[in-house]
């Protein structure tokens, strides 16, 4: 439904004026809440007797720098498949990582590291940070190709707050362990995206199932994407963990979980695809299933051929997602997954997550040893058994699950609003929308689409 010539300047306003006032906003409460932490400080750090060597950045640094590749490489680039929306999946990565790094900051050092009424950052800060911008990407790749840079922005403003509190709960209240994220970050970005797309759902997106698919080159943008996040995963999951044994046994954990959900992911493909092809949407998300069904049970006693088993597991269970849920999913639920998030982040999450039940309640002193303390505190010190850190895994799933669809509910509801530009349903997955796009696929797009604005949805 085109709008009328008085709301048809909206959109022009409505990014600059939100992206200024979400700018300002953050960095008056940067002014007032955040400083340096003692190693970041120079008058701090030279006060005491340290070594430069010794300082936490040259430890931390190369990982967040691997998940920093992550989050704007690999994420942007896995969600240029669509054929016409390359600049929109790279371009508003870019945008919504940019803020929610800034934003997860400061409500991520409210619950974690406020101290004397000030905010102490760090590079454990910045990794933290990439890991909120992760769920929030998630999340966005469920409803791709059919929200405004505005709403976009607003759910990034919502999600984050969610993400951090539901973090909160797991990490500090619950003690629960999930270092890689199968429970904070991917089964909570993929639900609440999931239900955030159920909330908008559209009847009559068919008018743009043309663009909904992808074409050669935009397939091959895609699995660069696919490449980047699977060299770096193993960073990933390990970035937050202790130092040593720990980090090291995540590492290896990822590293063997990948490549058996690679495997698992071509063998599965090529039964279930027609006439024994292979299909290019399974490579691309359900080989990285692998590196999902580990970050919760990474930096335990999983052994290799644990994550091999894992990682194999995941990798075919995606596969068939892709093939045979993601229609029931639309027809059935009504939930318009366009990246088909639920396959590589949503059920690879939940089986990560029991995954690190299993492997919690069977933690025993004489398989960990002396490094019992420094993977379950709780049970080294005799305030929990295996069995009860195991139930208090589960129901951090459970609470994860809970925030994750209440927050997409409220998240689908803001979106909603009237004021708020979204794309017509007949120009979803559609660049020319959102931005100037030079050469033969602006002349070809300009024709239909200059005319239209994009729509306000009820």
């Amino acid at each position: 439904m085109a709008r009328s010539p008085r709301r048809a300047g909206a959109p022009r306003l409505q990014l600059p004026l939100l992206c200024l006032l979400l700018q300002g906003a953050t960095a008056i409460l940067f002014a007032v809440f955040v400083r340096y932490n003692h190693e970041t400080d120079a008058a701090l750090w030279h006060w005491g007797n340290h070594s430069n060597s010794d300082n936490e950045f040259y430890f931390r640094y190369p990982s967040f720098q691997d998940v920093h590749v992550m989050v704007f490489v690999g994420f942007g680039f896995l969600m240029a498949f669509l054929q016409r929306y390359g600049f929109g999946s790279v371009g508003f990565t870019f945008l919504l990582a940019a803020f929610a790094l800034q934003w997860s900051t400061l409500i991520q050092g409210f619950f974690h590291s406020l101290h004397g009424g000030y905010i102490h950052v760090s590079v454990n800060s910045m990794i933290n940070a990439d890991f909120c911008a992760g769920a929030v990407l998630i999340s966005f790749g469920a409803i791709l190709g059919k929200t405004g840079p505005a709403q976009l922005l607003l759910m990034t403003l919502l999600e984050v707050v969610l993400f951090g509190i539901n973090e909160f709960v797991l990490l500090n209240l619950l003690r629960v362990k999930d270092a890689g994220g199968s429970m904070t970050i991917h089964t909570f970005g993929a639900y609440f995206g999931l239900v955030l797309s159920r909330v908008l759902y559209r009847p009559q997106l068919e008018k743009s199932k043309h663009r909904q698919g992808s074409v050669y080159h935009s397939d091959l943008f895609a699995m660069i994407g696919t490449i980047f996040l699977w060299i770096f995963w193993p960073s990933f999951n390990s970035a937050p963990t202790t130092l040593g044994d720990g980090q090291h046994r995540t590492a290896l954990n990822t590293y063997y979980s990948l490549s058996a959900s690679t495997l698992g992911t071509f063998a599965m493909s090529a039964l279930v695809g027609e006439r024994g092809r292979l299909d290019m949407v399974h490579i691309q998300n359900a080989a990285l299933a692998g590196g999902v069904v580990v970050g919760t049970a990474g930096e335990m006693m999983l052994t290799p051929f644990g994550a091999l088993t894992a990682g194999f597991l995941a990798g075919t269970v995606s596969t068939l997602g892709y093939k045979f849920f993601t229609p029931i999913l639309e027809a059935k639920f009504k939930v318009q997954d366009t990246c088909g998030v639920h396959n590589l982040h949503g059920i690879p999450g939940v089986l990560g997550a029991l995954l690190g039940v299993l492997v919690v309640g069977l933690a025993t002193h004489e398989a960990y040893g002396e490094g019992l303390g420094s993977v379950f505190p709780l049970i080294a010190k005799g305030q929990r058994t295996a069995m009860s850190q195991a139930m208090y895994q589960l129901f951090g799933l459970f609470v994860t699950l809970m925030f994750a669809s209440v927050g997409g509910a409220l998240g689908g509801l803001l979106l909603k609003l009237p004021c708020l530009g979204s794309p017509a349903d007949c120009q979803c997955y559609e660049d020319q929308v959102y931005w100037e796009v030079p050469g033969e696929h602006e002349d070809a797009a300009q024709g239909p689409l200059k005319a239209e604005e994009p729509d306000t949805q009820a």
